[in-house]
């Protein structure tokens, strides 16, 4: 790793630690030619399906499209930036597993609407009544309906 600072190609790696999401280490390095320390970071590169639209047309999976997506049901919810981001890299690395080359876009809706049932009820319904394309009343009730039923403490 060169240095960012001198580009000397002669760095020291002096601390390793696995983040939090476990496909990243965060490498603390110094320079032997300048003394400057800096920090690198790792990341598993994957390879994601491309996703193939009800029409036809194929494209590259967009996690960025994913998550505008779910900010959007999640609007004016209790529910942090980081559990959004978290959200997204689940759904990522649950597509990325399938080890398909090719994956339906109603796929990554439905696997999005399964993980907003988990952590918002209202979000989830946003959601499907634009992925479903809702018409009337009664497709928010069907909705409604196949939601698990919230869990109250006795």
């Amino acid at each position: 790793m060169k240095c960012p600072f001198c580009q000397s190609s002669n760095t020291q790696v002096t601390d390793s630690r696995q983040l939090e999401d476990v496909n990243s280490v965060r490498r603390r390095r110094r320079c032997p030619s300048c003394g400057q320390r800096f920090s690198t970071f790792e990341t598993v590169e994957m390879r994601m399906p491309q996703v193939v639209k009800s029409n036809g047309v194929r494209m590259p999976f967009n996690a960025h499209k994913l998550h505008t997506s779910l900010i959007r049901a999640l609007h004016k919810r209790p529910i942090s930036p980081e559990k959004i981001e978290e959200t997204v890299a689940l759904i990522e690395l649950r597509l990325y597993q399938l080890g398909q080359k090719e994956i339906p876009s109603k796929l990554v809706g439905e696997m999005a609407m399964e993980e907003l049932a988990k952590i918002d009820q209202v979000a989830y319904v946003r959601f499907a009544s634009v992925y479903k394309s809702f018409n009337d009343v009664s497709e928010f009730t069907q909705a409604i309906a196949t939601l698990p039923q919230a869990q109250t403490d006795s």
